[in-house]
């Protein structure tokens, strides 16, 4: 059973958000400061322009005040606490000057899991984080009988700490927890009882100097488990089966091969059987009825922007992977299809190996179409070497203009694919943004 500490009082204190962001979660979490009563100041380097949307919503509260399109150290030295968006890189001077200063910083996921009263479910890896997460809130949301259950952390517009004010001690939290958030569990020295580690692929390495710091703050989601605690790792990736050793809770392995050939899932890609992998053994853990689990696993359509199926035009499916930033992501999306491929890839450079990426592009697709960026050079140069350079059809730094010259080149029977393997700063705000541009597009087509 957990200890349960009360949350403290905020009111009248000067509570500083450190970066605001497009997606949703610094705005509750400023929303949240400002109904406790404190007295909140938003930072963010973006100016009032680009976060208009946020800006807006936060418009009804009369104790916020605003830093926009800079930070600045007077904010930081008069604050009584700061929550720190994970945008925000740990190499920050304005967090070094904090620290100098014995002013708490925290983070929203790590703040609400030191006084959560519950059980918190947390789920990283590089890849299958969101689509993990999703299935096994389904699934607890349908057969969980004790008490309720939350879906937070690093999903899209959704923030953590507002649900402190509702949890119960019978209720579940299902967390997605990126590496950034997993830096303050770091400084609480905390861990999700249930741990869940997808698997680990070269990502970040714009953030991060090596793969090791990636990884340690990944391992922050065991590292502080009980033994009475469970940590769930993937038995198909090299670096989890390594890491697994390190695992002081109860250990439980996942893998694709946990479902046999009666589990016919709506999602395509041998990745998302380990997905679905993953999520069984959780329920597995809650002692959850296997044949409702897997009526549920089966029926889960799948996420938005991830190989999402968008529309079939004149017998050419269109599918958007957007949330493809990764090379290793766009292999993946690649071997998932049977049907001729035309790709769409490319985009901005997290500085990863695009070699896979572009052996798998060389010998899988019929054609590809690249987007300008950072990365695009590195990826094409790779493809030409690969072998592929025939395959290459045209570079667009127009979205529209590469969407309907793939679809031009296409022939019924076709599977047109948005899966850059890149970042997507540059032509578009965030991945998302470049998803949604996509299905716009593809669903104007005739």
């Amino acid at each position: 059973m957990k200890s349960i500490k009360p949350f403290p009082s905020f009111k009248d204190k000067n509570v500083l958000i450190l970066g605001l962001g497009l997606l949703g979660r610094g705005v509750k979490d400023a929303i949240f400061f400002a109904e406790a009563g404190a007295k909140v100041t938003v930072t963010d380097l973006k100016t009032k322009e680009q976060l208009t949307d946020s800006v807006k919503l936060l418009q009804p509260y009369k104790n916020i005040r605003y830093t926009l399109g800079k930070h600045l150290e007077s904010d930081i030295l008069k604050s009584d606490l700061i929550i720190r968006n994970a945008g925000v890189p740990s190499t920050s001077p304005f967090l070094k000057l904090a620290q100098d200063k014995k002013i708490p910083v925290d983070m929203d996921e790590s703040l609400f899991a030191e006084f959560c009263p519950c059980p918190i479910i947390g789920i990283t890896g590089t890849r299958g984080k969101s689509t993990t997460t999703t299935i096994i809130y389904t699934i607890l949301k349908n057969l969980y009988t004790k008490g309720q259950v939350y879906l937070a952390g690093n999903i899209q517009g959704e923030a953590t700490l507002p649900l402190i004010k509702i949890i119960k001690p019978n209720d579940l939290v299902v967390l997605e927890l990126s590496s950034w958030q997993l830096q303050g569990f770091a400084t609480k020295k905390i861990s999700p009882q249930i741990a869940v580690f997808t698997n680990i692929y070269e990502d970040h390495m714009n953030s991060y100097s090596n793969m090791e710091s990636y990884i340690n703050d990944k391992k922050n989601i065991y590292k502080f488990q009980k033994k009475t605690d469970y940590c769930v790792m993937s038995k198909d990736n090299t670096y989890t089966v390594k890491l697994a050793k390190e695992v002081k809770s109860q250990l439980s392995w996942f893998s694709a091969k946990d479902l046999d050939k009666s589990w016919v899932l709506k999602m395509v890609g041998k990745h998302n059987r380990e997905n679905a992998a993953a999520a069984l053994a959780v329920g597995n853990i809650l002692k959850l009825p296997q044949n409702k689990m897997k009526e549920i696993i089966c029926e889960f359509p799948g996420l938005e922007h991830r190989l999402e199926f968008v529309k079939k035009v004149n017998d050419v499916a269109f599918i958007n992977d957007t949330t493809s930033t990764t090379p290793i992501a766009g292999k993946k999306a690649l071997e998932s299809f049977k049907s001729p491929l035309i790709l769409i890839a490319g985009g901005a450079t997290k500085n990863l190996d695009q070699k896979p990426f572009a052996r798998a592009i060389s010998k899988i697709t019929k054609a590809i179409i690249l987007l300008d960026g950072t990365a695009t050079d590195e990826l094409e140069k790779q493809i030409k070497f690969e072998g592929g350079a025939d395959k290459i059809s045209g570079r667009y730094n127009n979205f529209e203009e590469a969407i309907k010259h793939a679809y031009a080149l296409s022939l019924p029977g076709d599977t047109i694919l948005l899966s850059p393997g890149c970042a997507s700063f540059g032509l578009f705000a965030n991945e998302f943004d470049r998803g949604h541009q996509f299905k716009k597009i593809v669903n104007q087509l005739k």
